[in-house]
C-alpha cells in the first residue's frame, strides 16, 4: 500500500502555512487526510501483528500538534506524519516508529534531510536504569553486540546502529579508552532505515515498512534479553 497522496499534499501545504489560522481554515482537509493515514497505519499494524505481539487499542497515528512549551520553534504543528507500535509485555521490549515527511526530514536533527520517510525502532530515550544496564552489558561483551549490528540483515537494512544523540565524553564510570567507548557513549540505541520519495509513493511502501520492522527483531530480542536479566544473566521476570 502506498502512502496516501492526499496526506502528502496536505502536509506540504501545512509546511508552508504552519499557523493556527490557516490550519483551522483547512480543518476538513486535515481530517480527510488523517483518516487516510489512519488506514495506512492500520495496514502496517496488521502486517506486523502477524510477526510480533503488539499492544492494541492505541491511536495508530500521532497527534499533529507540537509541544512548544520548551521549544524555541513555536510553529504549532508538526511537518510530518508519524505513528508508533509497541510490543506487548515485559518479555518484549522496544517499539516501532514510522515517519513520513514530504520534502525531506527537517524537524529531527541528525537524520537524512534528503529522505522523505524513515522507520526506526529500539530505545530512543531509555530510562536511566535501562541505559545503565545496556551500557553494562556492552562493556562486558561488546563483541557480541557488534556481531549483531554487523549481521547481514541488520547491516543491509539499517547500516548499523543509528549515529544520533551521543555523549561528548565517556559515560560516568567508564574510561575514555574503553574498547567499546564508541558504543557506550550512545544515549539512544535505535535502528533507522530511510526511504526516498519514490519508495513512499510506491504501491509496496507499507510492505517495506513491515519488512523493515521484522528485520529489526533480532536487535529488539537481544535488547530484551539484556533488559530482562541482571548482570549475572539471571532473569528479572
Amino acid at each position: 500500500m502506498r502512502f496516501p497522496s492526499k496526506a502528502n499534499t496536505f502536509m506540504r501545504k501545512l509546511q508552508k502555512n504552519n499557523e493556527r489560522e490557516w490550519f483551522n481554515e483547512h480543518k476538513d482537509a486535515y481530517k480527510a487526510a488523517h483518516e487516510e493515514v489512519k488506514a495506512f497505519a492500520k495496514t502496517c499494524f496488521e502486517g506486523l501483528a502477524k510477526k510480533d505481539v503488539l499492544v492494541e487499542g492505541k491511536s495508530p497515528v500521532m497527534r499533529i500538534y507540537r509541544d512548544i512549551r520548551f521549544s524555541k520553534d513555536k510553529t504549532p504543528y508538526k511537518r510530518h506524519w508519524g505513528g508508533g507500535m509497541n510490543r506487548l509485555g515485559a518479555e518484549r521490549r522496544g517499539g516501532y516508529y514510522w515517519h513520513v515527511e514530504p520534502g525531506g526530514i527537517q524537524q529531527w536533527e541528525g537524520f537524512d534531510t534528503k529522505a522523505h520517510a524513515f522507520v526506526g525502532g529500539g530505545f530512543w530515550s531509555p530510562e536511566a536504569k535501562d541505559l545503565k544496564r545496556i551500557r553494562e552489558e556492552i562493556a562486558v561483551d561488546h563483541v557480541a553486540f557488534r556481531k549483531l549490528l554487523n549481521s547481514k540483515k541488520i547491516k543491509s537494512t539499517f547500516g548499523g546502529l543509528h549515529q544520533g544523540d551521543k555523549l561528548k565524553t565517556s559515560p560516568k564510570g567508564y574510561d575514555k579508552e574503553h574498547p567499546a567507548i564508541d558504543l557506550l557513549n550512545h544515549k539512544a540505541f535505535v535502528l533507522v532505515r530511510y526511504f526516498s520519495k519514490a519508495e513512499v509513493e510506491a504501491d509496496d511502501f507499507s510492505e517495506k515498512i513491515v519488512k523493515s520492522f521484522v528485520d529489526m527483531r533480532p536487535f529488539l530480542d537481544y535488547m530484551t534479553n539484556v533488559l530482562t536479566t541482571d548482570s549475572n544473566g539471571v532473569s528479572l521476570l
